[in-house]
């Protein structure tokens, strides 16, 4: 049976106008944007890309903090016939050139700040062939309104335009290296936004504070849902938990999404009342909500605010969600499908797991990504046919993660089969650190872990090694650092760095990731440097020699 009929999505650009035009869309630093400014904005600033150079199906990409451009560009680069590559702000050069050159963009807006990092990094961007323009240049342009006549802005799309036309590029880790670009659809997003507003039941009287970042698809999905219920969005760039707590307070937060440790942080802050009786709903993804953390967060916004624990991946938006009322019971639980998806538990031969029994979480439906940019082998790999029990059909996203599903019907997370580490709710590919600590030159060999962390989720343990009999030093761990501190974001950096003679290796003559996984789990690395540290690994006395 195909599910895919009849469903209630537009061109994404007409979330510009799905509110009411005189009630206010967006707040940026204390400026209102009615979803009138909204759609206006939007029909400018994709006038601009189209006068910019680009042509239909060029990629646009921002690497900016939360302003107007960031807000703005998911719908202005369809409008204009492009797709965005949103950029993580927090990413440095290496991982912006990257991007770029993966994606093929045609078009960069970023501060000056930025555009000079890139262009001084001596990273290998081919800078001609790409526009690179001046985050402040463009909010300038678009503060010139067009004219009467309706020239110098873009009109929305066409109501018929097709549903699968690719709207979006974003990157995400992978486990074995470097980011790769899942791409997405008008109908992929739309669907993701109705079906987010739906289960959430926000309404057009709700405020969301915006506090991820809006290059994930959790974070631009917070705009997206506000818009089709017609509420208003308030990005914020914070410095500290308090800043969250203030702008709750400050501008009467309905809605408030955050991953794992910044809930860590945020349980731990006074909540006056005047920050905590507006909220109607706190949404939690990136990593599962603790049965202690889901009862301090309970403790402090009471049973008038409901908890929302989620669960999902890039390559199909998200998969389940656990209805407020089962929370306080089922604190650990990823809950139910929400609408427009199909969540399948999938023995190894492709059959039903049975319920209590684990399996691999499939999802099959519209919400399901068009595959990896320019990556058909690492698309074949994540993206096969459903299986035959499914009533979507089509392609599904096989996850890679067990999951069992208990007699009620809900989900429970129980592992994941790659070595990506969630640090901060960030994924985070072992092998990038990896490769840009060896290129340091001050180590030849690394292997990247996670140990659990409870702010973190997990914090990054690096063990390295150096050539010959050279031992570690004060001196050659700062250069390491330095290196690392230079070429990666400050979320990819490691808590620890343990500095081994050598490094354990498994019958293929790969490093032993198992054996460090083991060492990382079950013990802590010792403080001294220097000598023999014994632990017991998988029941068979093992020395790991510590320099």
């Amino acid at each position: 049976m195909n599910m895919m009929n009849d469903l209630p999505d537009f061109p994404l650009d007409h979330l510009a106008f799905s509110g009411n035009l005189d009630a206010t869309a967006l707040i940026i630093r204390d400026k209102h944007y009615s979803y009138q400014m909204l759609n206006n904005h939007v029909g400018r600033l994709a006038f601009f890309l189209q006068e910019s150079g680009v042509s239909e199906g060029d990629r646009v990409a921002t690497w900016t903090s939360k302003g107007l451009i960031a807000c703005l560009m998911p719908l202005a680069a369809v409008r204009a016939g492009c797709i965005h590559v949103p950029i993580n702000p927090l990413l440095k050069a290496p991982q912006t050139a990257h991007i770029l050159n993966d994606s093929g963009a045609r078009l960069l807006i970023a501060n000056k700040a930025r555009l000079a990092t890139l262009d001084d990094s001596g990273c290998d961007v081919d800078v001609g062939a790409v526009f690179l323009f001046d985050e402040a240049d463009v909010l300038a342009f678009l503060e010139e309104y067009a004219a009467e006549d309706g020239s110098g802005s873009l009109p929305p799309l066409a109501g018929d335009l097709d549903r699968n036309r690719l709207a979006a590029i974003l990157y995400t880790s992978g486990s074995t290296g470097r980011p790769k670009g899942v791409m997405l659809s008008h109908r992929n997003l739309v669907l993701g936004a109705i079906a987010v507003a739906q289960y959430l039941k926000l309404t057009a009287d709700d405020v969301t504070l915006a506090v991820l970042p809006l290059s994930f698809d959790y974070g631009q999905n917070q705009l997206l849902s506000s818009w089709y219920a017609g509420a208003c969005v308030v990005p914020l760039d914070y410095l500290t938990p308090r800043d969250v707590v203030k702008a709750c307070a400050r501008y009467q937060v309905t809605t408030l999404a955050a991953v794992p440790p910044l809930w860590v942080q945020l349980a731990e802050q006074d909540w006056p009342v005047e920050a905590a009786a507006p909220l109607r709903r706190l949404t939690n993804s990136g990593g599962a909500l603790t049965a202690t953390l889901a009862r301090q967060l309970r403790s402090i916004f009471k049973a008038k605010t409901d908890i929302y624990a989620m669960y999902g991946l890039t390559e199909a938006f998200r998969s389940t969600y656990l209805k407020p009322a089962l929370i306080d019971n089922n604190p650990t639980s990823m809950g139910k499908a929400i609408p427009f998806a199909e969540i399948l538990v999938v023995r190894e031969d492709g059959s039903a797991a049975a319920p209590g029994e684990e399996g691999e979480l499939v999802h099959a439906g519209p919400l399901v990504a068009q595959g990896y940019w320019r990556d058909a082998e690492r698309s074949a790999q994540r993206f096969k046919p459903a299986p035959g029990h499914s009533n979507y059909g089509g392609i599904a996203v096989y996850s890679g993660d067990t999951v069992r599903r208990d007699a009620d019907g809900l989900f429970y997370f129980v592992g994941r089969d790659d070595a990506m580490i969630k640090s901060s709710g960030n994924r985070i590919s072992p092998t990038e650190i990896e490769e840009v600590a060896v290129q340091s030159g001050v180590i030849i060999e690394a292997c990247a872990i996670g140990r659990r962390d409870e702010r973190l989720g997990a914090a990054i343990v690096l063990f390295v090694r150096t050539q010959g009999p050279s031992r570690h030093t004060d001196a050659n761990e700062e250069a390491l650092r330095r290196y690392l501190r230079n070429m990666l974001p400050n979320f990819m950096q490691p808590s620890e760095i343990v500095w081994l003679t050598e490094l354990p290796k498994n019958a293929n003559s790969k490093i032993d990731r198992n054996r460090l996984e083991n060492i990382v789990w079950l013990t802590h690395l010792p403080e001294n440097k220097g000598g023999m540290m014994r632990f017991d690994l998988l029941d068979e006395p093992q020395s790991i020699a510590v320099v």
